[in-house]
């Protein structure tokens, strides 16, 4: 082989062999940038609209849930109970009822000399059941004919009802009993119904739009006047919270129902997601 044949030889061997010029590697990332920056402007929609749907489903369900929970310790409210305030000391609003955990009726005539009924011409401090038996927590309060007003108020004489605050009695804690025991006193008035409820003490909903929260508060003690309560527990059961109020139909005392308008409003990454409930309070103490 010539010399020349040789170096024909070696540069089509370099030829082969050599990489990229700088030239050619910028002409490829400028059309690799084009293409991604076009891939960009198709993929970033649906990404961000599956963003925003992923939560807005976030805020609807934390909302959904925490106006279920309310509406649900409505539904066992003691009649002519609840109550709104707005504002509500440094919070925006509050919500607040008795939660009855038992009733029953109560044996209001003697029929043979072992029975024992409820008397309300003196003081009294104990009453047969009719029905099934009650299980009477401890901490539990005896009520009877709860109608809301002065003198048959659950939340009349605050954590000490005095003898002109009557209707909210301290009862013995007892498991399945046919025979309810209380704190001795004259009640105010009879039920028509023979009705007695065994309650817990208040709950009230919180909402401060301060602090973006929804909470639930209960064992601070009875408050003749609403007031956002001191002490006690709290759960929070809503964060980002927006906006929301609380709204109760006011009722006469002869009425048999009352209606709570509830709204709950949850902001998050720009979306917002606004849900509205009414529950139905039965106002038949």
């Amino acid at each position: 082989m010539t010399l020349l044949d040789r170096r024909a030889s070696r540069w089509r061997f370099i030829r082969r062999h050599r990489g990229f010029t700088l030239a050619e590697a910028i002409v490829v990332i400028v059309i690799v940038g084009i293409i991604a920056a076009a891939v960009a402007v198709f993929v970033r929609a649906p990404v961000q609209g599956y963003l925003d749907t992923a939560s807005r489903a976030r805020l609807a369900d934390a909302a959904d849930t925490a106006l279920r929970r309310v509406v649900r310790d409505l539904r066992a409210a003691l009649p002519n109970s609840v109550r709104t305030m707005a504002p509500c000391g440094a919070a925006t609003a509050c919500l607040e009822f008795i939660p009855v955990g038992t009733g029953g009726r109560y044996r209001a005539e003697k029929n043979v000399a072992a029975d024992d009924p409820l008397d309300f011409t003196t003081n009294d401090g104990s009453f047969d059941v009719l029905g099934p038996q009650v299980t009477i927590p401890a901490g539990s309060w005896l009520v009877v004919y709860n109608l809301g007003i002065s003198g048959a108020d659950a939340y009349e004489g605050g954590a000490n009802p005095t003898a002109t605050t009557q209707n909210r009695r301290t009862a013995t804690a007892a498991a399945s009993t046919s025979n309810v025991s209380f704190n001795p006193v004259r009640l105010p008035f009879d039920s028509p119904a023979k009705r007695f409820h065994i309650t817990a003490q208040p709950v009230t909903y919180v909402c401060d739009l301060g602090g973006g929260q929804l909470s639930r508060r209960w064992d601070y003690g009875f408050n003749a006047a609403q007031a956002n309560p001191v002490g006690g527990s709290s759960a929070l059961l809503a964060d980002q919270v927006t906006g929301c109020s609380f709204n109760y139909t006011a009722q006469a005392v002869a009425a048999r129902a009352g209606t709570v308008l509830i709204s709950l409003q949850l902001t998050s990454n720009g979306e917002t997601v606004s849900l509205a409930v009414q529950a139905h309070v039965s106002n038949v103490p």
